[in-house]
């Protein structure tokens, strides 16, 4: 395994300035930002593709520093009903489809998107309910007529482009939210569709990350190190369903935390090490939201606290036996 980060939190400084930074804590890897919801602070897509110099520049500071790139970041919504914005995020997606052959890279995160309930909505509808009847025609519309042939086309286009694996974070908000909806999906579409997996969206829906690893086994593409805390009082009268703002931390049901503040180390190493088991041996890339904390100290405790808990080596033989 490696540690990462995912780029989106230093967009302050330049892409060099970031590159030299995380070598020197230690980072080994760094999901890109390059559209969607993640942003162009370091690179847009579409603009590396119009100027190959600038993808030049990136290989020589990957060089540099001794850092790789596994993947590019670019989350959005190129299913949403109004066509203006899908067409933008769509647009961003393909770029960074493109960018990623032209820098050899194979994975690709984002979201699945979310559409409305009918052709004519304005607004994403998100379901989450089985009654009334009304939500499982929409929930079979958004699935059959939009999203599944939505992505049996898009894996087409990445295939012939040499991105093999799309890695959908498990989002509230999208139709793929949880390990059951991106299953149902990567069968639909095939083996291309896989799991960011980011605990941080999955605690707060009470799911246990390591069964959650489990049942993954084998369709897990890409992780994001995020931790969330969960306020058992605010929780008890509100439940988990918060559209408090983020910003008010001391009333919200729960709230995204740097690594090691939502919960122990104890459980981080069970899902390090159930990672592991199950055949993930790729990044572990930090993304920073923690309220309380500044980007660079949120990253250098969470880079502090993953170091000792990321299994880097293979296991040896084992000798005891």
């Amino acid at each position: 395994m490696k540690l990462g980060v995912m780029s989106p939190v230093l967009g302050g400084i330049s892409l060099e300035e970031m590159f030299k930074y995380l070598s020197s804590l230690g980072v080994q890897s760094i999901e890109l930002g390059v559209g969607g919801y993640p942003g162009k602070a370091h690179c847009d897509a579409a603009d590396f593709l119009a100027h190959p110099e600038k993808i030049d520049a990136l290989r020589s500071y990957m060089e540099k520093y001794n850092i790789d790139i596994p993947a590019l970041a670019c989350h959005g919504n190129p299913v949403h009903p109004n066509r203006d914005t899908a067409k933008r995020f769509e647009d961003d997606f393909d770029a960074a489809v493109l960018l990623a052959e032209k820098l050899g890279i194979h994975t690709i995160v984002g979201f699945s998107g979310c559409p409305g309930d009918c052709p004519e909505s304005r607004e994403p509808n998100w379901v989450t309910c089985t009654w009334p009847t009304d939500y499982q025609r929409v929930l079979k519309w958004q699935w059959n007529e939009v999203l599944i042939p939505y992505w049996k086309n898009k894996a087409e286009f990445c295939r012939a482009h040499g991105v093999d694996k799309i890695a959908f974070e498990m989002h509230p908000g999208f139709c793929v939210y949880n390990p059951p909806t991106l299953m149902k999906l990567r069968e639909a579409v095939g083996d291309i569709i896989g799991a960011n997996f980011d605990p941080s969206h999955l605690f707060w829906q009470g799911i246990d990350p390591v069964e959650a690893i489990k049942y993954l086994k084998g369709a897990i593409y890409h992780f994001h190190a995020k931790d969330t805390f969960m306020d058992p009082a605010n929780i008890a009268v509100t439940g988990v369903l918060d559209t408090a703002g983020y910003g008010d931390i001391l009333s919200r049901s729960w709230e995204f935390r740097t690594v090691g503040y939502g919960h122990d180390k104890l459980l981080w190493n069970s899902i390090i090490s159930t990672l592991k088991a199950t055949g993930y041996n790729g990044v572990i890339s930090i993304e920073h939201e923690d309220p309380l904390m500044s980007p660079k100290e949120g990253l250098e405790k969470a880079v502090s606290f993953l170091k000792d808990v990321i299994i880097f080596d293979e296991p040896s033989a084992m000798w005891w036996v």
